[in-house]
């Protein structure tokens, strides 16, 4: 009994460990709030049909790089199908599984991107998106 709450134990420090990973943006790192909100607006403003995304892989996770950080995603596209053009980007075979999340949830692949965009853009104005190898969360949670 001991050994399997100590397991228990292992496993969820790794979860949370893994969380405060995906958590972490290497953008936001790079660059002050105030650059990243007046770059978002400005975006906006000359985009108005666009959602601008960061996406970064995890972490941990050993899925391939991804060329490029920040997107202009078209506000009538799905999840699934920027997932679509993310495994495109990253060159990921078929039979690989990827997975992204948005404020450590993953969203259903049938959200519309500027849904998403409203419930959880960024205090500076961008949608940060973490894409994984891995299904770190294990369920599938609606916005």
């Amino acid at each position: 009994m001991r050994v399997g709450l100590q397991r228990n134990l292992y496993w969820m420090n790794d979860v949370l460990n893994t969380q405060r990973g995906m958590a972490k943006s290497y953008f936001k790192q790079e660059h002050g709030l105030e650059k990243r909100r007046v770059e978002a607006a400005r975006i906006r403003e000359k985009y108005p049909g666009r959602i601008p995304v960061i996406v970064e892989k995890a972490e941990r996770s050993d899925i391939p790089n991804i060329d490029k950080k920040k997107y202009l995603v078209p506000a009538d596209l799905t999840v699934g199908q920027f997932v679509y053009v993310i495994r495109k980007r990253i060159k990921l075979s078929a039979e690989k599984a990827i997975f992204i999340f948005v404020d450590n949830v993953l969203p259903p692949t049938g959200a519309i991107m500027s849904a998403t965009y409203e419930e959880k853009k960024d205090e500076d104005g961008f949608l940060y998106v973490t894409y994984s190898g891995e299904n770190t969360f294990g369920s599938q949670i609606p916005l």
